[in-house]
């Protein structure tokens, strides 16, 4: 048995092999829900360094809303495709904790035997090395085999980008889009050029993520494939047990494209089922790793007024006269005489109807934070409003039992996701986003009202999670025994509409 090939090794490979591929697949599932990418943090029109799709965006805010953007992959390229990144979101969070896991495993497992040697140049003679090395591949020829022991140098320091300088960023830069982190750790997103940077330089490291993957793999046939095939699957030296190892190979590679194809299908031919099933197996990770961390955007100090963005895209448009008269009567009627907002307790059916002017004469709560979409767009904004903690008690002491705060809208939902006629849009937070002091009921905007299209004349903002949570338009706000009770029962619109969490922190 060659001792550079343990057991574990080669299963760590085959595992690392399988997960990757659910990355890259439910990655290009989120990216195709909006196939632009930008450095500037406020996602405007025209300022894209890159796109995969040929329609052009209007410069107006408010007339094109994200959701039009979206585009639908082929469930044999992406997971699950068609449209579904609240699925897509699901099987990316639920890989790339058990990527993380298996690659923590992996490097623990590579120090304690002292097999990082394999991999980590010791000598600087490793870069003459490799550049001879990469010479000799470029001219279409073999290194022999007296230079890998068990790589060759130009492997060497391939592997060892990939593994402590590829595969980190990775995760770093998707740490950065995580609205939990940004609200908690605004130095950290603005370090990686804010949501944007961060979502950029992720779709990079994820090209020479995949780039690395094909190399890798047609390395493999290509250069010594007895060899590398019988240390692959044995960990061993005979190359007279190369056939049975290409058999063994082809078919485990068979077998994994398979097995991601069977998750997209498996996933759409019950969409609920697979939302239970991805939310039971990632909420334990949302909560424990990004559960304790709270918004501090009225303390934080980076993102000052000089970050305020010039565009702010929208996900949903206005109410029309099909979906609320009464909202657009309060809406032409001239700083919104007549609209009124509703806050009340399901629980003992009691309720207080406020107009603007009472939201207007609370305690107001001023910041300045970025927005981010689960489609990927964001922008930096300063919100001013009432804090959701300040606003409920004018109903009284919180009624027992009540567990959620469910906010209504007074539009509705933009599509269905099993294309049932539009039903009126609400979310539902629970208490520990409730008590945040950036979760805040928003009359103004950089210092004036709220746009239109951005949910005036007031709308929810809770700033550790995804806009989806955000109701805009809102119409009422009522204490909740349980979530269950409502809609779907999965806590929001989005949630029943696209299958989102709702723990929207990542």
């Amino acid at each position: 048995m060659n001792p550079d090939f343990p057991i574990w090794l080669r299963a760590s490979h085959l595992i690392n092999f399988v997960l990757i591929g659910m990355l890259l697949r439910s990655g290009w599932e989120i990216l195709s829900s909006l196939p632009r990418l930008w450095w500037s943090n406020d996602s405007a029109p025209g300022k894209e360094w890159l796109k995969f799709t040929k329609r052009e965006l209007p410069k107006e805010e408010g007339v094109y809303t994200s959701l039009m953007d979206e585009k639908s992959l082929h469930p044999l390229l992406a997971l699950p495709g068609r449209e579904n990144i609240g699925l897509g979101r699901h099987w990316h969070g639920l890989a790339a904790s058990l990527w993380l896991l298996n690659g923590l495993v992996y490097v623990v497992l590579l120090f304690a035997t002292g097999l990082w040697r394999r991999i980590i140049p010791t000598s600087w003679e490793v870069f003459p090395d490799a550049w001879d090395s990469l010479l000799v591949y470029l001219s279409f020829r073999t290194p022999g085999i007296e230079h890998f022991t068990p790589y060759d140098s130009l492997q060497m320091l391939g592997y060892t980008f990939v593994v402590f300088i590829l595969a980190p960023s990775m995760v770093l830069t998707g740490l950065g889009m995580s609205p939990a982190i940004r609200s908690r750790f605004p130095w950290y997103v603005k370090a990686l050029g804010g949501h944007q940077g961060a979502r950029s330089l992720h779709f990079i490291a994820m090209v020479l993520m995949a780039g690395f993957i094909v190399m890798h793999v047609g390395l493999v046939f290509l250069v010594h494939r007895e060899n590398n095939l019988v240390h692959m699957v044995f960990g061993d030296v005979d190359t007279a047990r190369a056939g049975q190892a290409l058999f063994i190979v082809v078919i485990t590679i068979v077998l994994v494209l398979l097995f991601w194809f069977f998750l997209s299908y498996w996933s759409l031919a019950d969409r609920v089922r697979a939302h239970k099933f991805l939310v039971n197996a990632t909420e334990p990770v949302r909560k424990g790793v990004f559960g304790w961390m709270r918004p501090r955007g009225s303390t934080q100090n980076v993102y000052t007024e000089k970050d305020i963005s010039g565009f702010h895209w929208t996900n949903g448009l206005p109410p029309t006269a099909e979906e609320s008269q009464e909202w657009l009567d309060a809406r032409d009627s001239g700083d919104w005489h007549g609209w009124t907002i509703t806050i009340g307790d399901d629980i003992n059916g009691t309720e207080k109807v406020l107009t603007l002017d009472d939201l207007r004469k609370l305690p107001k709560h001023e910041y300045i934070a970025t927005h981010t979409c689960m489609q990927g767009w964001s922008a930096t904004s300063k919100w001013a409003g009432v804090k959701l903690k300040d606003l409920m008690p004018l109903l009284g002491p919180r009624p027992e039992g009540a567990n959620y705060i469910m906010i209504d809208s007074y539009g509705l939902a933009q599509k269905m996701y099993d294309n049932r006629p539009r039903e009126p849009f609400y979310a539902v937070v629970d208490m520990d986003m409730y008590n945040e002091d950036d979760t805040v009921l928003a009359y103004e905007r950089n210092g004036k009202p709220l746009e239109l299209h951005l949910g005036a004349p007031a709308r929810l903002r809770v700033e550790s999670n995804h806009g989806y949570k955000m109701v805009k338009w809102v119409k009422s706000i009522r204490w909740i025994k349980d979530y269950a009770d409502y809609g779907d029962g999965r806590g929001g619109t989005r949630e029943d509409s696209a299958l989102q969490a709702f723990n929207g922190r990542i």
